[in-house]
């Protein structure tokens, strides 16, 4: 074992084992540092960002010393090209068999039909709270709305433009510049980000509730929610309420659409 732990090629599989359990397992700390929350990272995250930023980190730092460089990839070129009859010539013919064994096994895995009932009910816009707080102050959800809309729909100038401004801070790089849920980091996650120009979003719903959604993220939302698996991160540590009122304001008026009435 201490053999195997000196070697180069023993270390890179044990540090990427290392980062696998950190991520998979939620280590309380780290975990809360990466997602905000102490749940393990989600899989699609762990596999399209975490894991390969890890496997180039190790790559990058073994190639930098042409002596590290070859006694890790040593032992790879000996199970490719040895021909005596070895112990790695028969792991060699072991992993022949095994791997493509295994690639079939994960091939069917994620192509069976799955024909289970979801284990609880869904909802793409679960009910939200009575109140929500940020900061010292309450919100009343069923009676809140936006202090920088007059009374005929129009935002304040000034409250629109403070909007943008957080918005592209804050928010683009997930939603995108046009609001349609395109941002730079948008195909690393499952669900992707809303989409705010399909009316079937943010038209169909009040500014109390989006108040909600965006203060408290996809930690935040109730049991039927759950199932969507947002990655909505919670921003009323960050963001103050005036600060989500006006994002809001932006978000209907970027998108030409006008909220539902209070009370509709």
């Amino acid at each position: 074992m201490r053999r195997v732990l000196n070697h180069k090629l023993g270390q890179f599989i044990l540090l990427l084992m290392l980062a696998f359990l950190l991520f998979q397992f939620g280590i309380p700390g780290l975990s809360s540092i990466i997602t905000g929350t102490a749940a393990p990272v989600p899989a699609h995250l762990l596999w399209t960002i975490y894991m390969p930023l890890v496997l180039l980190v190790l790559l990058l730092f073994i190639s930098a010393n042409e002596q590290s460089w070859s006694e890790f990839k040593q032992p790879l070129l000996d199970l490719i090209v040895e021909q005596e009859p070895t112990g790695l010539v028969r792991l060699r013919r072991a992993l022949l068999v095994a791997v493509p064994l295994l690639a079939g096994l994960v091939a069917y895995l994620l192509i069976r039909p799955n024909v289970s009932a979801p284990p609880e009910l869904r909802s793409i816009h679960p009910a939200p709270p009575s109140s929500v707080t940020v900061g010292s102050e309450t919100i009343d959800l069923r009676s809140a709305v936006n202090p920088y809309r007059a009374a005929d729909g129009v935002p304040e100038p000034g409250a629109l433009a403070e909007g943008r401004a957080v918005y592209g801070q804050n928010c683009v790089i997930c939603h995108g510049d046009s609001l349609a849920g395109d941002g730079l980091f948008a195909t690393s996650f499952r669900p992707r980000p809303a989409d705010f120009t399909d009316p079937g979003t943010i038209a169909q719903l009040q500014e109390s509730y989006l108040f909600w959604r965006i203060a408290t993220g996809g930690p935040g939302l109730p049991a039927e929610g759950k199932g969507w698996n947002s990655a909505m991160p919670v921003w009323d540590e960050t963001l103050s309420a005036d600060e989500i009122w006006k994002v809001i304001l932006y978000l209907y008026e970027a998108t030409d659409q006008l909220p539902r009435a209070v009370g509709e």
